[in-house]
């Protein structure tokens, strides 16, 4: 398994309409095979800034299976007019992993 990761700065003002079209996005990569799961997290210094992690089988999952699939040009059309600049993306694999328990 990997995690893209993508730091998203969406143009100041538009924060609570990136999200609503997120979460109609959200629904088009979810369906693409090899998607494991994802997290958008909005930055609380920076309102305008959000983290996205996606969590694929592969990299070939994300960059051929999702990109190059049907639902990538409605992703684009719902998303990438909030980006300024545009995310550089990149795609990691798990080197040490801990959880702690509250108990």
């Amino acid at each position: 398994m990997i995690t893209e990761h993508a730091l998203l700065d969406v143009l100041p003002g538009s924060e609570e309409e990136f999200e609503w079209a997120f979460g109609e996005a959200r629904e088009l990569i979810s369906a693409s095979p090899g998607f494991r799961g994802l997290e958008l997290l909005r930055c609380l210094e920076t309102p305008a800034r959000y983290l996205l992690l996606v969590r694929w089988d592969s990299v070939e999952a994300h960059t051929v299976g999702f990109r190059q699939g049907p639902s990538y040009e409605r992703w684009s059309s719902l998303l990438h007019r909030f980006y300024s600049p545009f995310p550089v993306v990149s795609h990691y694999e798990s080197a040490l992993s801990t959880s702690s328990s509250v108990v």
